[in-house]
């Protein structure tokens, strides 16, 4: 397992998986502050690209930093940047899921030359100041009533989105574009492989400062692909419709039948989507 040492001396672990000489996709995952494993190898496209799949601060196999306040989303951008120099790469493609996209959105405001191209999977903007709203998900939610579970699920899930109630496991799935034993087995390790005191801190004060960041990502030149899942509630197409607007060159696109993971949801569909935009013109990227 190849790991690198962070500015502040934490030391970091990446899981490379996959095949093909292209230079590594970095993968930067949510969560927030989920160990990298449960993005598997992206439902098979580590089969078309070798993946750099990044354990943040205090998850999977990475340290625990001696300051806790660094698991905050803007301070872990130096941890992102240390990983490009450990890979060895002029400018990269990056791929980020979920709360990851944050992370991956301060980065390229400060780094904008080193993003080659810049992938956001179901990634709802908060560095944007543009979080997924309770009605956004109930919304969401109610397209999933034909589902079996749907009927004990709901008022659960409702009354969660609320703030009115803890996070319940009758909510799961509604993350999931279809609930089988695939998506129960998915999130049933969820608890394990997250940092939840971690998770906290990611997005606490001043982890995010939307006006700068949308201020710099005005300017970069890298294509960004923002990927929705239609069944989403966080975010759901239109939010992400309007993310891809922050971009000068950014797209949408909506993956039918997705929920968070759409990964798991049709592996094919989202492995060729991700390729082709990968692979679209001649960019370079690597070293």
């Amino acid at each position: 397992m190849p790991a690198f040492t962070a500015p502040d001396g934490t030391r970091l672990a990446y899981h490379l998986r996959g095949e093909g000489g292209d230079a590594p996709l970095v993968v930067l995952p949510g969560g927030p502050m989920r160990a990298s494993a449960y993005l598997g190898d992206l439902g098979g496209l580590g089969r078309r690209r070798r993946l750099a799949l990044l354990d943040l601060r205090g998850t999977g196999d990475s340290a625990v930093p001696a300051d806790p306040a660094s698991y905050r989303c803007d301070r872990q951008v130096d941890d992102v940047e240390a990983l490009r120099r450990e890979l060895g790469l002029e400018r990269m493609d990056l791929l980020a899921h979920s709360a990851g996209g944050s992370l991956a959105m301060r980065y390229a405001a400060r780094y904008p030359e080193r993003v080659a191209r810049l992938v956001l999977v179901t990634a709802a903007p908060r560095a944007l100041g543009m979080p997924a709203t309770p009605e956004d998900r109930l919304a969401a939610a109610r397209l999933r009533a034909g589902e079996p579970w749907f009927e004990r699920a709901f008022p659960v899930f409702r009354a969660w989105s609320a703030g009115e109630a803890d996070f319940d496991d009758a909510v799961l799935p509604f993350f999931y574009g279809r609930w089988d034993a695939t998506a129960a087995a998915h999130a049933a390790r969820d608890e394990a492989e997250t940092n939840e005191h971690a998770a906290d801190v990611y997005g606490s004060e001043g982890a995010y400062d939307p006006p700068a960041t949308r201020a710099a990502l005005a300017g970069l030149t890298a294509p960004v692909l923002v990927l929705a899942g239609e069944l989403d509630g966080g975010p759901r197409p239109g939010l992400a419709r309007r993310t891809a607007a922050a971009f000068p060159h950014g797209e949408c696109t909506v993956q039918p039948g997705a929920g968070h993971y759409p990964w798991l949801d049709d592996p094919e569909w989202f492995t060729d989507r991700v390729t082709r935009f990968l692979t679209a013109g001649d960019r370079p990227h690597g070293s």
